[in-house]
């Protein structure tokens, strides 16, 4: 017996509301949990004071201080580069063995374990060029880590602007680097920034690969060549060896908090600017 087309597209499309109410309970869920154990734990003394005994005691402001240096020298590193290397993909060569071998790579690049990053981090920038456990080596760590996806994400928000822009661009007399810093990258500085953002949330909330660069000193770093401990590493040390389940909701819950006001201030940002252009 053959269904009628409505009917199966009435199935289908109750099938993915339910897939995505669920996915979305299951966030919510996560989240509150995490909130409803460390928000009554949180003051502006756990804030700003260093810890004691281990993270027994004290607060976090070490690891706010080492997350958003991480973080920053992170993007700040990858974001020139992987929109550098999406325009170069898009407007600047044809497509090739070359473009597919970029691609590619960049493809493999972010199906690798984050472990194997902090691997590669520590022989290559810790013990190769001496520089030890510090937030530089973190930073250039992660920023190996974040560079696919902000090369892929731009490299489609720049495909998605329509030939059209290009075309009147030229005929009004621009260059190829006019017409690509005026009017393709501005159009797609919306998903452009997507990408940014992606890579600041999977900064912020990396550990494995920081543990073995950035280190894990509890003292506020004085410089980006000393060791300093994560937000993320905070928690995980604190919850896997069971010091302070206490500290460790709290610390969790400072960083789904800065992670939510990350995405949501840029969301806003953009839509603001999506409404001047």
């Amino acid at each position: 017996m053959r269904i009628a087309p409505s009917i199966t597209q009435r199935i289908a499309v109750s099938i993915m509301w339910t897939l995505a109410a669920v996915a979305m309970g299951v966030l919510a869920f996560i989240i509150t949990y995490i909130l409803w154990h460390g928000l009554p734990h949180l003051s502006w003394a756990f804030l700003t004071e260093s810890p004691k005994s281990m993270g027994r005691e004290g607060g976090v402001f070490p690891m706010i201080v080492g997350t958003l240096w991480v973080t920053m020298l992170a993007v700040v590193i990858a974001a020139p580069v992987g929109v550098a290397t999406a325009i170069y993909l898009t407007e600047y060569t044809h497509e090739g063995k070359m473009t597919a071998a970029i691609r590619f790579g960049a493809d493999c690049l972010a199906g690798i374990p984050s472990i194997i990053f902090g691997l590669f981090g520590f022989v290559f920038f810790v013990i190769t060029l001496g520089m030890g456990l510090s937030v530089i080596s973190g930073a250039l760590t992660v920023a190996l880590m974040v560079l696919p996806t902000i090369i892929r994400t731009s490299e489609e928000a720049i495909r998605a602007v329509p030939r059209a822009y290009r075309d009147v661009a030229y005929g009004l007399g621009s260059t190829r680097w006019q017409m690509v810093t005026r009017v393709v990258v501005r159009s797609a500085l919306p998903g452009i920034a997507t990408g940014v953002v992606l890579s600041v949330g999977r900064s912020i909330s990396e550990t494995a690969a920081v543990m073995l660069t950035a280190g894990s000193a509890l003292g506020l770093p004085q410089s980006i060549f000393q060791s300093s401990r994560t937000l993320s590493l905070h928690f995980y040390i604190l919850s896997r060896e069971g010091i302070s389940m206490t500290n460790a909701y709290a610390t969790a819950s400072v960083l789904i908090i800065a992670i939510m006001a990350i995405n949501l201030s840029a969301y806003w940002l953009m839509r603001r600017f999506v409404g001047k252009a």
